[in-house]
């Protein structure tokens, strides 16, 4: 796999999100994703995302989150930075993304449609203590099921079936079938049976269905 930049940036890259998210959460007082959403709408997020050194070594993350403000709002204004006595999920959710970003080589904001911050920051409790790749292999996981979920639920639309006929011809119960519509089953793991039934009936490859 081809990373996004030159590793020699990438402890800079983590540590500026992560002090930007928490920055703008703790001192100016806003809610992450709306924050984090200001970020994916400026230019910003693009120079990021290819290790910019001007942006991710020449600027702090207080600095970072200031510009972002700035752009989205026309205001600059510094506020003391409140601090905390160990790292808050905000820091980690930011140096968790900087790293899966760098690895992947993903776009933030794609990344974000298939895995939003949310979620990352639901994942603190049992992933901040672990190896970094550990958290790399369930986002990428996440994200094969958004991307299995979309297109099992478009191709059911696409031929005009509703849920519980799909269910009914298939003869997956109406519940599971959901699951797999909602991400919280993959059919990347369910009985090859269930997989080639909804492939004959939707008109496509198996392997689009777990691709």
């Amino acid at each position: 796999m081809t990373s996004a930049y030159d590793e020699l940036y990438l402890r800079n890259a983590r540590s500026s999100l992560a002090n930007s998210l928490d920055y703008a959460v703790y001192s100016l007082g806003y809610d992450l994703e709306e924050y984090y959403h200001m970020f994916l709408r400026c230019d910003l997020t693009d120079r990021f995302e290819k290790g910019d050194p001007f942006l991710v070594s020449g600027h702090s993350g207080v600095e970072l989150a200031l510009m972002v403000v700035e752009k989205n709002t026309g205001k600059f204004e510094v506020k003391e930075r409140i601090y905390h006595d160990g790292k808050s999920r905000e820091y980690w959710c930011g140096w968790a993304i900087a790293y899966y970003q760098w690895y992947s080589a993903c776009s933030l904001r794609q990344l974000e449609k298939e895995t939003p911050i949310t979620s990352i920051y639901r994942m603190y409790d049992k992933y901040h203590e672990m190896d970094i790749m550990h958290f790399v292999e369930r986002v990428d996981d996440m994200r094969q099921e958004k991307r299995v979920v979309t297109y099992l639920k478009l191709m059911r639309e696409a031929i005009g079936l509703s849920q519980s006929e799909l269910s009914r011809r298939s003869g997956i119960p109406l519940k599971t079938l959901q699951h797999y519509e909602q991400g919280t089953k993959s059919l990347a793991k369910a009985n090859a049976s269930y997989v080639l039934g909804l492939a004959r009936i939707l008109g496509c490859e198996p392997r689009r269905l777990i691709s």
